[in-house]
């Protein structure tokens, strides 16, 4: 090859590579348990916020409906064989998604599970709320509303859901400490849409004409409940105290028709999950277990700072 015809080649390769560099980014897959649900909008939030500050890319991907297990393995599968070089996972099943999880790893894709836990140890760290504590506090929070005495439901949300199951836990461990509180129903779950959830608890309350007080574990299990109380006239007789926020149970909460709301931090959970994404990538070492947090929020709080920034949380990284 000609010396003048070599040297241009050498320069034209040293700009390709410049270029390559320069835009190449870290690729992390964020896949939520959902995508409609308003709190996946507020994790979507803070995975986004967490990558435009670290500039990385963040690749937001899930189902569409939160039983829908096949769709979220197809997810990961997907974004294996795309080569992405980390995963965040908020598993819909604990065990469902232990397969494809496993053949992340074994692909060299380092794992971190989020917001629900999975039947799996190896998983670089679990980022989430203490969710059995949260039950608990909601628990605690309902028993304190019925003054420690009368009949309660507990409607669940969806079978294999750690997250839930682990909320379920902690209410039903605060009623077995209160001796004059009656759990009549613990047994029905109100599954993974607003419409069916409203549905298992008009039959709940057509079934049980008696109950001073109802939890609900999840932010669409707790908006078909408020809406079924309401419809059945029932809101004077029944106290109610719901898991996380949305802009309806906000409202609700502000007019009276839900008692309490045990809040978590969903953009918390993005966004410290990315981070500790990015702290793995660059050879940091990450805890194996990071704290999101839990509060719980009332009419007499909802306007505090705190309380606020959970109940409206600011989503215009989003263009919302």
């Amino acid at each position: 090859m000609p010396l003048r015809a070599l040297s241009l080649f050498i320069l034209l390769l040293a700009a390709a590579c410049t270029t390559e560099d320069s835009s190449e980014k870290l690729q992390i897959a964020v896949i939520p348990k959902g995508t409609t649900h308003e709190f996946w909008k507020s994790v979507h939030a803070g995975a986004e916020t967490a990558a435009q500050e670290l500039g990385v890319e963040v690749i937001w991907k899930g189902p569409l409906i939160e039983s829908d297990r096949n769709a979220q393995i197809q997810v990961v599968e997907d974004f294996v064989t795309r080569g992405v070089d980390g995963v965040v996972l908020m598993p819909l099943d604990r065990v469902a998604l232990v397969r494809p999880a496993r053949e992340a790893q074994q692909a060299g894709i380092p794992v971190i599970i989020a917001d629900s836990d999975l039947d799996w140890d190896g998983r670089l760290s679990f980022v989430a709320t203490d969710n059995k504590e949260g039950g608990r506090m909601g628990g605690e929070k309902l028993a304190e509303l019925i003054g420690g005495e009368g009949k309660v439901i507990l409607m669940r949300y969806l079978e294999n859901s750690a997250s839930t199951t682990r909320r379920e836990e902690g209410f039903l461990e605060a009623m077995a400490a209160h001796p004059g509180i009656e759990v009549v129903s613990s047994n029905q779950y109100a599954g993974p849409t607003i419409e069916g959830a409203q549905q298992t608890a008009e039959n709940l309350l057509n079934s049980f004409s008696e109950v001073d007080g109802i939890f609900a574990p999840c932010e669409s299990a707790a908006y078909g409940m408020m809406r079924a109380i309401q419809d059945a006239g029932r809101r004077e007789q029944i106290k109610f105290v719901g898991f996380d926020g949305s802009e309806k149970l906000v409202a609700g909460l502000a007019a009276g028709q839900v008692d309490a709301l045990v809040l978590q931090s969903p953009i918390a959970i993005g966004d410290l999950s990315v981070r500790a994404m990015v702290k793995h990538l660059k050879g940091e070492a990450v805890d194996a277990r990071i704290d999101t947090g839990v509060v719980i929020a009332t009419t007499a709080n909802m306007n505090d700072d705190k309380i606020q920034a959970l109940l409206s949380p600011d989503l215009s990284i989003l263009g919302e």
